[in-house]
């Protein structure tokens, strides 16, 4: 029973480091989004459809029903599988099911990238810094210093110009739109972590609405916020080692 674990942004697969070690398992696998830690293809389509027939080629590729468990950006496609072909999936875990409220709003930073010129200016500012300010800016957002070292050598113009397409493809009323099939996802077990901390994805009002919706189980991490993998691996690790448990 493979486990396929799904960053976001502006990440790679370095975040996922202390929960594997703490999963203890031999079957997890780590899927990089283009652009996000792995090659931009020339011509990839890095809206938000384009990584949801991204991630459904690479789960079919592994030929088997998978839990998928994703994050941030990584969690939006997770769900956007589960909505659409939840034949690949055995369950599925997401932080961020929020996102798909009609009355979701994204945060400051993202409001910045969906606008055409300073989200730009904002890009290059971010990633065209030296390594060591990069690495720098993960730290000041709760990265301990080795994975933010491994996540801003990730961080270049590839990512940046994914990071544009993909919020572009997905201001409201978009994500409101695909929410409508979340009712969808309930065909498989669903697991829908709130970090009480982590106000990307929304009030914890608006995910506890979205996870009824999709019919999905509720595990609260009190205290810990957007990275609560690498802030507390241990419980983030039990949590979804139970749930996994219970599928």
């Amino acid at each position: 029973m493979t486990v396929v674990l799904v960053h976001g942004n502006p990440e790679t697969d370095a975040i996922w480091r202390p929960l594997v070690a703490e999963l203890g398992r031999d079957d997890v696998v780590c899927l990089s989004p283009p652009g996000f830690g792995a090659p931009l293809p020339a011509g990839f389509d890095a809206t938000v459809t384009g990584y949801r027939d991204w991630l459904v080629g690479e789960l079919t590729a592994i030929g088997e029903p998978v839990h998928l468990i994703g994050h941030d950006w990584g969690g939006g496609h997770v769900m956007n599988v589960a909505m659409s072909r939840p034949d690949l999936l055995l369950s599925w875990t997401t932080d961020v099911i929020g996102i798909y409220e009609p009355d979701y709003v994204w945060h400051d930073l993202a409001q910045m990238w969906l606008k055409p010129g300073a989200g730009e200016k904002l890009v290059e500012m971010m990633f065209g810094a030296s390594l060591a300010e990069r690495a720098e800016r993960c730290v000041g957002l709760g990265m301990p210093q080795d994975i933010a070292e491994a996540v801003a050598a990730g961080q270049n113009d590839e990512m940046g110009r994914a990071l544009l397409v993909l919020y572009r493809s997905a201001p409201q009323p978009v994500l409101a739109a695909l929410g409508e099939h979340l009712p969808a996802a309930a065909i498989r077990p669903g697991l829908c972590l709130l970090a009480t901390e982590d106000h990307f994805g929304g009030s914890d009002e608006t995910r506890r609405r979205g996870a009824a919706r999709a019919g999905a189980r509720v595990e609260v991490l009190e205290g810990l916020g957007h990275w609560w993998m690498l802030q507390d691996p241990a419980r983030g690790a039990k949590a979804v080692g139970e749930f996994l448990a219970s599928v």
